[in-house]
């Protein structure tokens, strides 16, 4: 019976490294556009993009972020600036890609434009605290996925949305893993909608990576100016041991992240080439072996492993 068991293991093994490895013909003459090219994963993956041939559209913040792209990637990578909580922004930028991409349509979109801070506990932000980041990371994902569509359903093209381990399990209190559960139920929707039109949709899921979204100095001070602006009360009630708790527990995701970004970017790449791209990625050692099947795990034990105890 042992014997019959490992080899269904290995055949479905076989079969998934098969399916897995077979790619698209000929998608050096495909668009793609890419979202936070400034730095991090958006950076890293235009880059390798672009060494493999495709046309790559990379959105900076930034003018600097756009210049330092052009200065290191071939004359086949065009830039533009996006800020993604502008809606005016993101029309501009959907004109720009119609132009570029013409009648060809979009291949692909990657959703990768995302902040973290303000991060602390849920009572000691503000509405404004969370809407700055679900403006960002949610609000104008969708803004620029719902801009861009008729030209990616016209070229049956792959929309690939960046959301995290966060958005399986609630690690930190803040805006962030809000949104990025918004993103998992966004991509869903999309997926089951699109699935007439040839369009394919996939979400990946990051663990710790040393970005600049998750910089030791930035959060840190972030979190001392969300206590400094907690009332006595409030800081009675949570004491500074829960302080100090908390900064620890923010500090670990700093010190277990990885430099390892092509975890994330060769997921990219894959769902962009694949015959057959997954609809779920889980970029990290962290988000495949604990995080992603704690999420699977009685809601009991994922509370007992990853609340907050002084």
């Amino acid at each position: 019976m042992w014997f019959w068991l490992f080899v269904l293991l290995g055949l479905c093994v076989l079969y998934r490294w098969y399916r897995d490895g077979q790619k698209l013909p000929n998608f050096t003459d495909k668009y793609v556009f890419i979202t936070g090219c400034d730095s991090g994963f958006g950076h890293r993956v235009a880059h390798q993009l672009d060494r493999q041939g495709m046309r790559v559209l990379a959105a900076c913040l930034t003018q600097q972020g756009a210049e330092q792209m052009k200065k290191a990637t071939s004359q086949r990578l065009q830039t533009i600036i996006l800020d993604v909580t502008n809606s005016e922004s993101v029309a501009a930028a959907a004109n720009w890609v119609k132009q570029q991409v013409g009648d060809r349509g979009l291949w692909g979109l990657v959703n990768n434009a995302g902040i973290l801070i303000p991060v602390a506990p849920n009572e000691w932000l503000t509405k404004n605290d969370f809407l700055k980041i679900l403006n960002v990371n949610l609000l104008g994902l969708i803004d620029v996925t719902l801009s861009l569509l008729p030209l990616i359903r016209k070229a049956k093209g792959r929309i690939i949305n960046v959301s995290s381990i966060a958005g399986r399990l609630a690690l930190c209190g803040g805006g962030y893993c809000i949104s990025k559960y918004g993103v998992e139920a966004f991509s869903d929707s999309l997926r089951r909608e699109l699935h007439t039109f040839g369009v394919k949709v996939s979400i990946i899921n990051p663990d710790f990576f040393k970005t600049e979204i998750l910089n030791t100095k930035s959060l840190q001070e972030n979190f001392q100016q969300a206590w400094s602006q907690v009332p006595k009360e409030i800081k009675d009630s949570y004491g500074e041991k829960y302080f100090e708790t908390y900064c620890k527990m923010i500090d670990d995701m700093t010190v277990i992240a990885t430099s390892k970004l092509n975890l994330v970017t060769d997921c990219m790449e894959h769902a962009l080439t694949a015959v057959h791209p997954r609809t779920c990625y889980a970029a990290g050692w962290y988000a495949k072996l604990f995080y992603i099947p704690l999420s699977y795990l009685p809601t009991m034990l994922a509370d007992y492993l990853l609340s907050i105890s002084p």
